[in-house]
């Protein structure tokens, strides 16, 4: 079947019906349009991807791009990383366009995928500044957006969150409940710009205290429910007694939490845990983690609104739409009361 098949059954030219198909709706009526449509649905015409594009010169691929996650599993067992991939590829479909993902470990993967698929526009997530720069300078002209990527001076379309108050509000909560034996449990901030900012407030939060984490404080852990099994069990054998444990993700609060109590530490009565992301399993934790919240529903919209703006205009701009955050209160922190706030304060100092 082609279209001229079509076009002889609707009485309309070929290129009538290939404007319906190729969307070009400003050149038809729209009563032509809905008989074309309704003549295709008749004969259960689908039209090939692969024309269409060499027809209009646009491929209709959105190439999404993620750091290599060399944990087995992938992305897979990522939370974070599962809901935010699904909320993407939701609103690239509503905008009749598809998604291509690949883990890379390098720019110039990017670069040559992108001119392999043709695609009409990029979205990486947590890219580097030095990547960020390589990138501008060998894909000039095609729409890119980033997701929590930092890169200043470099012209951009970043959506990210507030990750440095983020982390202030994750010690505030803490602390303002009476805890001051906290331990921190995160990816090195050498390696990531966003844990960077996050233990940045972590720390300007509990020096307003006049506390600070010492070395033996921090657990440094990669984002994986296995990590966070693994930092539990050391958390429990430091012999540190911490009250709180302040995890820079849902994904490895979930680990921990697991861990402590099977370690015989219960959450929150023996220990309090906060996470970070607010991704849907956080809900369902035992108890309910309290978690730092990003609006990952709105972030993926507005990824989909610059890139399909520059799409559309065939112009690219500069943007940097920052999130606000908020804690989640729900059952996995205590309140200490005012003994053992007194006790802690003695023990510290």
């Amino acid at each position: 079947m082609n279209l001229k098949t079509i076009a002889d059954k609707a009485g309309v030219s070929t290129a009538t019906v290939s404007n319906v198909i190729n969307g070009n709706n400003h050149k038809v009526s729209e009563k032509t349009r809905q008989h074309v449509l309704q003549i295709i649905k008749e004969l259960n015409y689908s039209p090939s991807a692969t024309a269409r594009s060499l027809a209009s010169n646009e491929s209709r691929i959105i190439a999404l791009f993620i750091p290599n996650m060399l944990l087995e599993g992938g992305f897979g067992v990522d939370p974070y990383a599962s809901q935010m991939i699904s909320l993407l590829e939701q609103v690239i479909r509503q905008e009749g366009y598809y998604l291509m993902m690949r883990c890379v470990d390098r720019h110039t993967e990017i670069t040559q995928l992108t001119r392999t698929w043709n695609a009409d526009g990029i979205i990486l997530i947590g890219a580097y500044a030095e990547e960020v720069r390589k990138i501008n300078s060998q894909l000039t002209g095609v729409p890119v957006v980033y997701i929590d990527t930092y890169a200043p001076g470099q012209p951009m379309v970043n959506v990210g969150i507030d990750d440095y108050r983020g982390g202030f509000l994750s010690a505030q909560y803490l602390l303002e409940r009476g805890h001051r034996r906290i331990a921190y449990v995160g990816p090195d901030e050498k390696h990531s710009d966003v844990i960077r900012e996050r233990f940045r407030g972590l720390r300007d939060a509990m020096n307003q205290y006049g506390l600070k984490f010492a070395p033996e404080d921090i657990f440094l852990a990669d984002t994986s429910i296995d990590a966070g099994v693994e930092v539990g069990n050391k958390i429990f054998n430091s012999g540190r007694s911490y009250t709180a444990v302040a995890a820079m993700s849902d994904t490895l609060a979930l680990g921990l939490s697991s861990s402590l109590q099977t370690n015989g530490l219960m959450v929150p009565d023996d220990i309090s845990l906060i996470g970070f992301d607010n991704v849907k399993t956080s809900l369902y934790a035992s108890p309910p983690l309290t978690t730092v919240a990003q609006n990952l529903v709105l972030k993926a919209s507005l990824v989909g609104e610059h890139l399909f703006r520059m799409i559309r205009t065939k112009q690219c701009y500069s943007a940097n739409a920052i999130l606000d955050v908020e804690v989640i209160e729900r059952g996995s922190v205590r309140c200490l009361s005012e003994t053992n706030m007194e006790k802690e304060q003695q023990n510290h100092a």
